[in-house]
């Protein structure tokens, strides 16, 4: 199972922060922007609140994870995500991170 495409770019995410729709569960936030042109992208960020840069890392390679398992096979097109860890990110389980992750995309109406 191939990771969907990135946004790597600031201003992408500057973008999705901006017209995007936003919502939050225990493990991460979602930013989703719809009608972009292309597949579907997923941008990863952690602030320093989170903790140091091993900890940041952390979460970000368990939502990195997570995207790849849930957007690899069937994403919808036309999307562009942002996933923001949060303080439970690094420690939650990881079928409660994934049942967080299903809960927003639905949430958001990313995926039916």
């Amino acid at each position: 199972m191939a990771s969907p495409p990135r946004l790597k770019r600031r201003r992408e995410f500057l973008r999705v922060a901006g017209k995007g729709n936003r919502a939050a569960r225990p493990g991460l936030v979602l930013q989703a922007l719809p009608g972009t042109a292309g597949p579907l992208r997923v941008g990863f960020t952690c602030t320093k609140k989170l903790g140091n840069a091993v900890a940041r890392n952390r979460a970000k390679r368990r939502l990195r994870e997570a995207a790849r398992l849930m957007l690899a096979e069937g994403a919808p097109e036309g999307w562009d995500l942002v996933m923001i860890g949060r303080e439970a990110t690094g420690e939650r389980n990881f079928r409660q991170l994934l049942g967080d992750l299903r809960g927003l995309l639905k949430q958001l109406g990313v995926t039916p």
